[in-house]
C-alpha cells in the first residue's frame, strides 16, 4: 500500500451501512504496520457511523439521544459502551467489508495512469527523438519475423507526461503493440513488433539523453511480435512496476547486490550442493503464484502471493523467516528484484541480499538447461516461453502434467485456468467448479462482454498475505 496513511478522498463517503455482512471471517487480520493504519481507520469510522445511524431524529432543539435494542440513550459515552458490547460482531464485519472495499480501490487507483496537471508546461518537440524511417520500406517495419522487448531503466525523469508522449508517438510509427509504464523513477516497458522496428526502438532508446545510460543487453529479447499483444497501452504512473510503496520511501537506490547470470548460478549450484543442510539462505522467488507455479528454480520460496502489490505485506508478516538469512532473489526481468530488494533491506533483518541481474530472462539466455526448470510466464498473450521440456505443473482437474494457460472462459473472470486438452475437450474449461457452473447458463452473446474482474470465488480459500516456514 501506498505509504501516505490517509485514505483516499472518495472512501469518506462510503456508505458503510449498504455493506454485505455475509460470509466475512470473525478474526482480526493479522497486518502490516502500513495496513494496520488503514485497518484502524476503518473500525473508527465503522463504529462512528453504526452510532449514528442509530440518533433519534425526532428530538426538538440541541439534545441529542440514540435508539438501539429497544433502548434510549441521552450520553454519547453510554451509547458508545452499548454499541461496543452488544454489537462488536457486526462492527468487525463492517470493518472488514469496508477494509477490503478500500484496499481495492487503492489498489485500482495505483493501477490507472496519473493525468498530467492543468498547468501547462513548456512545449517539447518530441520529433527530435523519433527515428526517420523514410528509407525502410512499410512492409518491413510492419511485415516478417519478429520479436517482444522486455525492459526497465531506473533514473530521474523530470516531467513524465512528455516521455509517455514521446513513447506513444514512438510505439505508433513502428507500428509497436504492448505495454509502458512511465514515472518519475524511470521506465518499464514490453513491446513486440518486427525484428526490424524493435531494433530501430532499441537504438531510439539508447539515443535518448536520459536512457543513454541502457545497454543492448538491457532489452530482454524473445521471440513473438506485435500479434503478441492486443493494443498499444502507454501511461503515466507513480511506479513503474506497482509495488504499493511510494517510490521516495523505498527507492531502487536500496536494491541488494546484482548477480550476473554466472555469479547467481553458481551461488544457487551452492545452495542445492548442501541439500537440506542449508539453513542459513534464501533462494527467493518474488513473483506471483501461477508465474511459479509453472516454472521456477530448484528449491526456492515461493510465495503464493496474487500480486506484486503484495510482497510488501508478505516480507513484513514473514521477517522471522529472513532473519540472519543470506536471500537470492530472482524475478522475469529484473524490475521487481529492484524494489522488493529495497524493501526487504528496509527491514534490516537479513544478513546479505542478493538478485539476479536480468531477470530469470537473462539466466535461460546462458543457462537454458541451468537450475530454473518449466516455463517462463510472460505478461502477454503467449502467457509463457520455454528453454526447457520439463513440465512441473499439472492440469487443474485431471492432475495430469500441463502447464499451458488459458483464461477462465466465465463471463467476467480474469482467472488463469491449466486445463489439458482432454479436459478442456470435455468442456471443463473454467478455473473453478462454480465458475464452470456458471458458465454453463451463460449465452452467446457473453463473450463480448469485457472481461472485469481477477477475482474469483475460488481464490477466496488463498489467504492473501501467507505466512511460510522453511
Amino acid at each position: 500500500m501506498a505509504s501516505d496513511d490517509r485514505p483516499c478522498t472518495e472512501f469518506t463517503d462510503l456508505d458503510v451501512d449498504t455493506f454485505t455482512l455475509h460470509g466475512l471471517k470473525q478474526e482480526k487480520p493479522q497486518l502490516s504496520a502500513t495496513l494496520r493504519k488503514y485497518y484502524n481507520f476503518c473500525k473508527r469510522r465503522t463504529f462512528a457511523t453504526y452510532v449514528a445511524s442509530k440518533r433519534d431524529g425526532h428530538n426538538e432543539g440541541n439534545t441529542s439521544s440514540w435508539c438501539c435494542c429497544g433502548q434510549t440513550f441521552k450520553e454519547p459515552s453510554s451509547i458508545h459502551k452499548h454499541v461496543a458490547r452488544m454489537h462488536e460482531a457486526e462492527i468487525q464485519q463492517l470493518t472488514e467489508s469496508t477494509f477490503e472495499c478500500l484496499l481495492s480501490q487503492l489498489e485500482k487507483e495505483a493501477s490507472e495512469p496519473q493525468q498530467p496537471s492543468a498547468q501547462e508546461a513548456e512545449p517539447v518537440d518530441i520529433s527530435l527523438w523519433i527515428p526517420n524511417t523514410s528509407h525502410i520500406l512499410d512492409d518491413q517495419i510492419q511485415k516478417g519475423p519478429g520479436n517482444v522487448l522486455l525492459y526497465y531503466c531506473y533514473c530521474q525523469v523530470e516531467d513524465p507526461h512528455v516521455i509517455c508522449a514521446w513513447q506513444k508517438a514512438l510505439c505508433e510509427k513502428l507500428h509497436l503493440t504492448g505495454k509502458v509504464r512511465v514515472a518519475t523513477e524511470g521506465v518499464n516497458g514490453t513491446v513486440g513488433g518486427t525484428t526490424v522496428a524493435t531494433d530501430m526502438y532499441i537504438k531510439a532508446m539508447r539515443s535518448h539523453p536520459l536512457f543513454t545510460i541502457m545497454e543492448e543487453e538491457d532489452f530482454k529479447t524473445s521471440d513473438g511480435g506485435a500479434e503478441c499483444f492486443s493494443d498499444l497501452k502507454v501511461g503515466v504512473y507513480k511506479e513503474i512496476v506497482p509495488m504499493g510503496v511510494d517510490p521516495d520511501v523505498i527507492s531502487y537506490q536500496l536494491a541488494g547486490i546484482h548477480l550476473e547470470p554466472e555469479e547467481f548460478h553458481r551461488e544457487v549450484e551452492a545452495l542445492l550442493s548442501r541439500g537440506n543442510s542449508c539453513n542459513d539462505t534464501i533462494l527467493l522467488d518474488c513473483r506471483n503464484f501461477y508465474e511459479s507455479k509453472i516454472g521456477q528454480f530448484s528449491q526456492c520460496l515461493a510465495p503464493n502471493i496474487r500480486k506484486f502489490s503484495y510482497f510488501p505485506d508478505y516480507v513484513d508478516q514473514n521477517l522471522e523467516l529472513f532473519r540472519d538469512k543470506k536471500v537470492l532473489m530472482y524475478c522475469t526481468g529484473g524490475i521487481r528484484c529492484e524494489r522488493g530488494s529495497a524493501y526487504l533491506r528496509s527491514k534490516d533483518v537479513c544478513k546479505e541480499v542478493y538478485q539476479l541481474k536480468g531477470g530469470i530472462h537473462k539466466y535461460l539466455e546462458r543457462f537454458p538447461e541451468g537450475f530454473y526448470r518449466g516455463k517462463l510466464f510472460v505478461f502477454d498473450e503467449r502467457y509463457a516461453i520455454s528453454s526447457n521440456n520439463d513440465v512441473i505443473s499439472e492440469c487443474r482437474y485431471c492432475g495430469s502434467p500441463w502447464d499451458q494457460y488459458q483464461l477462465c472462459t466465465t463471463q467476467f473472470c480474469c482467472q488463469l485456468v491449466l486445463s489439458c486438452r482432454d479436459c478442456r475437450g470435455d468442456g471443463r474449461t473454467a478455473c473453478c467448479p462454480t465458475c464452470q457452473t456458471k458458465g454453463q447458463g451463460q449465452g452467446k452473446e457473453s463473450s463480448t462482454t469485457p472481461q472485469l474482474k481477477e477475482e474469483c470465488e475460488c481464490t477466496d480459500g488463498r489467504p492473501r498475505i501467507p505466512q511460510d516456514a522453511l
